[in-house]
């Protein structure tokens, strides 16, 4: 038998503004990645994929130390994955002739989980 548990999340105002600066930052991410995919098949019809998102990154970390390089490298993977995820099941909606649904861009209140 499996349980789970769920924990009230009562934060200081100062571990409030960290916590909606980190979802800021991984929206932006997730974001900037989406914007990438979709350029780069506008202007030369190709197809970026997770495994060179993630490549890049370690640059992107680094290049922005104050912003992206304060998260954990693990929970921006996972927010690339799940664009990577949506793009996932587009594709597959579009195969089996299902209204598809193309990945949107996520605003502030629509993105408000980190994994």
């Amino acid at each position: 038998m499996r349980r789970s548990f769920k924990f009230l999340l009562r934060p200081t105002v100062k571990q409030q503004i960290m916590l909606t600066a980190m979802l800021d930052d991984h929206r932006a991410l997730y974001n900037a990645a989406l914007e990438e995919r979709r350029e780069a098949y506008r202007r030369a019809k190709i197809s970026i994929r997770y495994g060179e998102q993630s490549a890049q990154l370690k640059e992107i970390r680094a290049d922005d130390p104050a912003g992206q390089g304060r998260w954990s490298f693990t929970s921006q993977q996972q927010t690339l994955r799940r664009l990577n995820k949506a793009f996932e099941a587009f594709f597959r909606r579009v195969k089996a002739g299902q209204t598809p649904g193309y990945p949107r861009f996520k605003g502030r209140g629509w993105f408000d989980t980190v994994t």
